[in-house]
């Protein structure tokens, strides 16, 4: 047997991992897994940065954390569907990395320009940030397509980083149009029981304007760590104001070998900063509800929250559950790891997808058959699925350990980051599940009337109509992206565009505020 361990090292497969994979066969299944690109050494990226977004131009943009021409401080990359790599941006190309290093996932601002973290780096890198000797401040910053980088705002700004160090996750842009986003350390908590080591302060809740101003908003464990403490995920706004998230230290469980200080909490912040605790994961002992939710969770076009916890459940080797708010119920739908070998995974990481088939998609860096993590689906009524196990191919120059979320491309067809691949630097890949239907996303996914917004997808040149819960919008269209105006009179409901090939719809309701 294989050591069981919930720290995944991407950077290599272990040797037990590469003898079993070595040499066997691809099991033929109904959906196509292909590697689209292997990162290369130079100016590459080990590309577990964080989820993959589509662009205004129709490609897929991305962040990696690994390698870089500057001392490995990880680039910016975009993709074509068809698998033509371009290096956008490489941090650290300033003194000190003021322009910051190790980035987390992007998001497209209603402006066109992209918008991310760096958990390292910044104008005060060369400080002491709070306990740590320099290098781990962060960095929030604007990327134009052009690839021209501005810092918005450098942390540790602050005496004692009461501003928070170290930012992580996917950011948020709200609907009041600032950008909501975590860190890992900083703020003026110091209750936590998870630092150990690391710097001082418990993290922190932030929004930002896209001018740069940073505004505190919560600070992590500041008395206590009943209603949460460190999140990685990422926010769903799913009320006017009010942020849902999951945090995956903190809360009154503490029933499972894996957790210490609180085994994680699904809570809810407003726009000023008020959180609630609405679910205290593993208050019963072995944690069959899960526990260490580090993946966010995703909003299902049915109502109901589904996210991913890291450790608990019938194995303790994670779970999947629903979440049903109001009411702050959770169900477990799936415990991975309960059949000899780990065939279905084990210690998900990353957030859900919900794709355009209904069906919901995501992936495990440890377990499957050839112990290299595993591509899985699961119904929104809990009928799991293996769809793929990574490290098939010699060397796993097929991918191992996806830690970065699937992504679905508005073609149907889903994107996702690994390790491995070949020479072994991270792959990107793709999957292709038959049947999944074509889309458009707009960005944002709310607005007043009279706002911008820009709507995704491809052969949309030749528009005829765009609709907004059936009331039509004035609008200018190229083959990838549309810009158009949410018109007087519009409701919440789902936008329209209709081209010579047909009418194509938005996957969930565009909000009108």
């Amino acid at each position: 047997m294989r050591p069981r361990t919930k720290t995944v090292d991407w950077l290599k497969c272990t040797l037990m991992a590469l003898a079993v994979c070595a040499f066997a066969p691809q099991e033929a299944s109904a959906q196509t897994y292909k590697v689209l690109y292997s990162f290369v050494s130079e100016g590459g990226s080990l590309g577990n940065g964080g989820p993959m977004i589509q662009g205004l131009d129709g490609n897929l943009w991305g962040s990696g954390t690994g390698e870089g021409t500057y001392g490995g401080g990880g680039g910016i990359f975009k993709i074509t569907p068809a698998g033509k790599y371009t290096q956008v941006y490489t941090f650290c190309s300033l003194a000190n990395c003021a322009d910051g290093g190790g980035p987390g996932g992007l998001i497209l601002g209603q402006d066109g320009n992209y918008y991310g973290v760096t958990s390292e780096g910044g104008a005060n890198s060369s400080i002491d940030c709070n306990g740590e000797s320099v290098s781990t401040c962060g960095t929030v910053f604007r990327l134009t397509p052009a690839g021209v980088l501005t810092t918005l705002y450098s942390f540790c700004s602050q005496p004692s980083c009461t501003d928070g160090s170290q930012p992580q996750g996917n950011l948020l842009i709200g609907s009041d149009g600032e950008i909501y986003g975590f860190t890992a350390h900083g703020g003026t908590g110091s209750a936590c029981g998870n630092n150990g080591s690391q710097p001082t302060g418990c993290g922190t809740v932030f929004k930002i304007t896209l001018q740069g101003k940073l505004t505190t908003i919560y600070s992590f464990c500041a008395d206590s760590c009943v209603a949460a403490e460190s999140s990685e995920g990422g926010f769903i706004q799913f009320q006017k104001g009010r942020y849902i998230a999951t945090a995956n230290y903190g809360g009154t469980g503490s029933g499972g070998s894996q957790c210490s200080g609180g085994c994680g909490t699904i809570f809810d912040i407003t726009s000023v900063g008020d959180l609630t605790a609405l679910y205290n994961f593993c208050v019963q002992d072995g944690c069959p509800d899960g526990a260490k939710p580090t993946a966010g969770l995703v909003l299902a076009t049915n109502g109901v929250f589904y996210g991913a916890a890291l450790n608990g459940g019938a194995a303790d080797d994670g779970t999947i559950f629903s979440f049903t708010t109001p009411g702050n119920h959770l169900k477990t739908l799936h415990s991975f790891c309960t059949k000899s070998g780990c065939p279905d995974g084990e210690a998900p990481q990353s957030a859900l997808i919900q794709a355009s088939d209904g069906v919901l998609y995501g992936n495990t860096p440890l377990g499957g058959t050839h112990s290299g993590g595993t591509l899985f689906s699961i119904t929104t009524a809990g009928d799991f699925t293996t769809l793929h196990e990574f490290c098939v191919q010699q060397d796993c120059f097929d991918g191992y350990s996806p830690v970065a979320p699937l992504v679905q491309a508005t073609s149907g067809v889903m994107y996702g980051i690994a390790s491995g691949g070949n020479p072994g630097n991270g792959a990107i890949y793709s999957l292709t599940v038959p049947n999944e239907p074509t889309f458009v996303n707009v960005v944002p996914a709310s607005s007043e009337p009279g706002g911008a917004v820009k709507i995704l997808g491809y052969g949309l040149a030749d528009t005829s109509a765009v609709t907004f819960n059936g009331v039509a919008a004035t609008f200018t269209a190229t083959a990838t992206h549309i810009n158009a105006t949410v018109p007087a009179g519009a409701t919440s409901g789902i936008v329209q565009v209709t081209t010579p090939d047909g009418t194509l719809s938005t996957l969930v309701p565009f909000t009108v505020e």
